[in-house]
């Protein structure tokens, strides 16, 4: 009789491997096999109801204080006095300010308004540049302005328009986060960011998330989704609002990982825009584009046509790099073509409008943003 031997083999991703093997940093850990170890990390929060995140210091608005002291007025003090704040038009608020080492581990939100002018930023360590700039829809997977709902490992989008965020942001000195609304109307926001205050490894780079839009993409031109990234550091993940201007498939092109000096041709090249996004074959069940969501990749948001003021199709799609990282060591760029199909079997090089969310980690100092595009051109029409 023959014997059998089964051998298991378990990977750790690298980035996990080097987290775990720093105690120091077991508060930034994420993941149910780290939850039974203990830390000395700091638990804060802020929200409306306890802006500075300090300890003690939640639900003391006063009546008159806050933005529902009407509807608390029956009960008083500690009773959801300030919950959410109002952004006058034109106005940039600041939503948390933190001062210390430690590292962001949630951010919850639901804002209203337009969700395209609503300007997320977040600072790293009194940098006068942000690090992240980005329409707050566009950020959390929401750039056409309609909800979808969205599960996924870094990203959550629940009813009925509850934005999270999972990604972890270390930092050393400071962090600082504001919200710019560039629209008409004043515009409200409920939120909450989930922090810890603890020692961060010398290995930690920072987080960065980078907004871009082309509409239409110039005839045989590819679309950027990000350029110019210098230093070292991993990209981790992308998100695209996609409206094709042509009928048929519209996601026939590749994308492409410029890094470290690479010039005509890129070190990573991928075999098709639903192939990048973890699907095949135009995302086609049955004659019919198919939705999905999982934890790396998705195609979580068509929105179908209408017959009087939508005639197109709108897709948004995510892809994380959480357990294949794009690693660089100098720098890094980003692109994709946008390719549908004409007669005779030949690709057609697409003019569509195309917007994006470029996610990396890196040392710094980062190099300066491209100036957002104008109120105008940000809008979705």
């Amino acid at each position: 009789m023959r014997k059998f031997v089964l051998i298991l083999i378990f990977i750790v991703p690298l980035g996990i491997g080097l987290i775990a093997q720093n105690s120091a940093y077991n508060g930034l850990q994420n993941g149910l096999n780290n939850l039974y170890l203990l830390s000395n990390a700091k638990s804060r929060s802020i929200s409306p109801e306890n802006f500075t995140g300090e300890k003690g210091n939640g639900g003391m608005a006063k009546l008159g204080e806050g933005a529902a002291s009407e509807a608390a007025r029956d009960l008083g003090q500690g009773w959801k006095v300030n919950p959410y704040v109002v952004i006058a038009k034109g106005q940039t608020f600041t939503l948390a300010e933190i001062d210390g080492e430690g590292s962001i581990e949630h951010i919850w939100m639901t804002p209203t308004g337009n969700w395209r002018f609503s300007i997320l930023r977040i600072y790293w360590d009194d940098e006068k540049e942000p690090s992240v700039e980005c329409p707050v829809g566009d950020f959390f997977g929401m750039g056409w302005g309609q909800y979808s709902p969205l599960q996924s490992l870094a990203v959550c989008v629940n009813p009925g328009s509850a934005f999270n965020c999972y990604w972890q942001m270390p930092f050393r000195k400071k962090c600082k986060i504001t919200m710019e609304n560039i629209g008409d109307k004043s515009m409200s926001v409920y939120y909450q960011v989930d922090y810890t205050l603890t020692e961060v490894p010398q290995n930690a780079s920072y987080f960065h998330a980078q907004f871009h839009r082309t509409k239409p993409i110039k005839y045989k031109e590819v679309y950027t989704i990000v350029d110019q990234i210098k230093g070292k550091g991993q990209y981790v993940g992308t998100y695209l609002a996609w409206q094709p201007k042509n009928n048929g498939w519209w996601g026939e092109g590749e994308i492409k990982f410029f890094m470290d000096e690479d010039k005509t041709f890129p070190t990573i090249c991928g075999t098709g825009l639903e192939d990048y996004f973890c699907g095949s074959y135009n995302f086609d069940r049955n004659g019919k584009y198919t939705e999905f969501c999982s934890p790396y990749s998705g195609l979580h948001q068509v929105i179908l046509p209408d017959a009087a003021y939508h005639p197109s199709l709108r897709f948004g799609l995510y892809r994380w790099h959480i357990t294949d990282p794009i690693r660089f060591e100098k720098d890094l760029k980003v692109t994709i073509q946008a390719l549908g199909w004409r007669s005779g079997g030949r690709y057609l090089p697409l003019q569509d409008d195309v917007a994006s969310v470029a996610f990396w980690y890196q040392t710094e100092p980062h190099q300066p943003f491209p100036k957002l595009p104008s109120k105008d051109d940000l809008e979705v029409n």
